[in-house]
């Protein structure tokens, strides 16, 4: 074979990394954007018992054909509270059982060689939805053609791999040099090192039938560099938890144990099997003859089911040695009030129905500090103390960065593919977060009020403090049905805080009138007085935006 044919086989063999790699994607893409209502509620289910979320986690992973992405959906979860790390540990033992789903339909579109094979036929499928993308007008349909389209061009990936290995295989000097790799581990690091770089355990596990098929390598050396696959594969779900919190970084630990755990147990079984002069290429070859594309399909089908098998009793465990490995740190006191999203990672935006959640999260958060610092100044404008004047003014930061960068956030999501009633839900995010900032300021100007009391060394009566004692505890009782109604798209929460906002009304008026009579009656001076009616119309108008926020639910429908 000439220097251009080697040249031609290995440039084949990128490209149809490249495609099949671009094809995973956009299958995983559209997959989760059409189904992310019912992805949800796949994981809400996943707490219910420890079989259910293996189920959970192969039905998520076969559907989206991602195991990386159910990993970085699962390390989100669990990062923003939803899910428990025992919950979250059982979904992923379930993915890398949905993983193999995509080596099965490798390994069905290598057969036909007489006939036409069924890999040409599955590669239609990326004409078809080509031309629905070229003509479909409606969301859902552009969608199901990119689903289509990824999924034949994932076969033309594939043909293209197939074709490049057959003409590597005709060269005695590649094959006699692919031989020497014959130490099992050395096998397994190959696979992971190769799997950690493309960052998908199903392009190697291709690569790995292609290889086995075209005669490249032998059977036993691709059940080796599968098993590696899947140990490379965690990388994903390592970078995903780097950046996270602490239960989120135990979760990718959590993977990469469990599938070490597989790999150690099945070269131990392999190293018995060799003392008596056999391998697991020699077995599966006897189990299904013939066919070494599905030999090794199947193959990494046993791997993922019978180290679940192993692994899920000892679930527990595995979550008390994470925890021991990466156990709670305490956060520096001076780096407790630096502004900071405490819900999104940067990572998770490359799930867009998992950052929608977040999104809410980190509103329902902004919307707690917003409140806090509503109680705060209310006390501090009625005692004129300022112990912790510090505190609020560090959520005010945290309220203006989040008003700022939760904004770029929801701009970048609503650029992606989204379910309508998501992009519905962010559109009105936009509004909300402003609604909030809002909030914050008026409280800034509850405390502003009291700094003018201090100046004037003037202070309220005990009248004017019971009064806004009593608007204070409305105020959190609209605040919490308000967000009962935003969290819940709850009506009725709805309806009771638009009774309550009316009662704030009702009781604004009355502080006005009251403040009146006491000012005739010479039992407070102007200064006071001034300072009162500011803050009896500040709080009106933060009911006002807290009925804002709840309102929102109404877009939803």
């Amino acid at each position: 074979m000439d220097a251009k044919t080697v040249a031609t086989s290995i440039l084949t063999l990128i490209a149809g990394v490249g495609i099949f790699l671009i094809a995973c994607t956009m299958m995983s893409a559209n997959l989760e954007a059409l189904g992310s209502k019912k992805l949800k509620s796949l994981f809400s289910k996943a707490s219910k018992s420890k079989l259910l979320g293996v189920g959970v986690g192969a039905a998520t992973t076969a559907v989206i054909q991602s195991s990386s992405a159910t990993s970085v959906m699962v390390i989100g979860f669990v990062n923003a509270g939803i899910m428990t790390l025992a919950q979250a540990a059982t979904v992923i033992f379930g993915a890398n059982i949905g993983t193999t789903v995509t080596g099965q339909l490798v390994a069905l579109g290598m057969f036909g060689s007489d006939a036409i094979s069924t890999s040409v036929i599955f590669a239609t499928f990326a004409g078809v939805g080509a031309f629905i993308l070229a003509f479909a007008k409606r969301d859902k349909a552009r969608k199901i053609g990119g689903i289509a389209a990824g999924f034949g061009m994932l076969f033309v990936g594939l043909s293209m791999m197939s074709d490049a290995m057959s003409a590597f295989s005709a060269l005695e000097e590649v094959k006699t040099f692919l031989a020497r790799f014959e130490n099992p581990f050395l096998l397994v690091v190959i696979g992971a090192a190769l799997t950690a770089v493309v960052q998908s355990s199903s392009v190697m596990t291709s690569m790995a039938i292609t290889m086995v098929v075209t005669g490249l390598i032998s059977l036993n050396q691709g059940i080796y560099i599968t098993m590696g696959a899947n140990v490379g594969t965690c990388v994903t779900a390592l970078i995903a938890g780097m950046t996270s919190t602490r239960n989120a970084k135990r979760t990718a630990l959590i993977h990469l144990i469990f599938n070490i755990s597989g790999v150690a147990v099945f070269m131990l079984i392999g190293l018995f099997m060799r003392i008596g002069g056999v391998d697991f290429g020699y077995v599966f070859d006897k189990l299904f003859p013939h066919t070494p594309q599905i030999q090794l399909s199947m193959f990494h089908t046993v791997f993922n089911i019978l180290t679940v098998v192993i692994v899920l009793p000892l679930t527990n465990i595995l979550v008390r040695l994470v925890t021991k490995i990466l156990p709670d740190k305490k956060v520096a006191r001076e780096n407790v009030g630096e502004p900071h999203f405490r819900f999104i990672e940067e990572h998770m935006l490359r799930t867009p129905p998992l950052a929608v959640q977040q999104v809410k999260n980190e509103i329902m958060d902004m919307s707690e500090t917003a409140i806090a610092n509503v109680n705060a100044a209310c006390e501090i404008v009625c005692t004129l103390n300022y112990g912790k004047i510090e505190i609020f003014r560090q959520r005010e930061n945290q309220l203006n960065f989040l008003n700022k960068e939760l904004a770029k956030v929801i701009v970048q999501l609503l650029r992606e593919d989204l379910a309508e009633r998501d992009r519905i839900y962010l559109t009105s995010a936009i509004r909300t977060i402003t609604d909030l900032e809002r909030v914050g300021d008026y409280a800034e100007n509850i405390v502003e009020y009291a700094d003018k009391l201090k100046e004037a060394n003037e202070y309220f009566s005990e009248t004017a403090v019971s009064e806004i004692t009593d608007l204070k505890e409305l105020i959190q009782k609209l605040y919490a049905e308000a967000m009962t109604a935003y969290r819940d798209n709850d009506k009725k929460a709805l309806e009771k805080a638009y009774l309550i906002e009316e009662e704030v009304d009702r009781i604004t008026e009355n502080m006005a009138k009251n403040h009146i009579a006491r000012l005739s009656g010479g039992e407070c001076t102007a200064e006071v007085g001034t300072q009162y009616l500011s803050l009896s119309a500040n709080a009106e108008r933060i009911a006002d935006h807290y009925i804002n926020v709840a309102k929102t639910i109404k877009s939803l429908g």
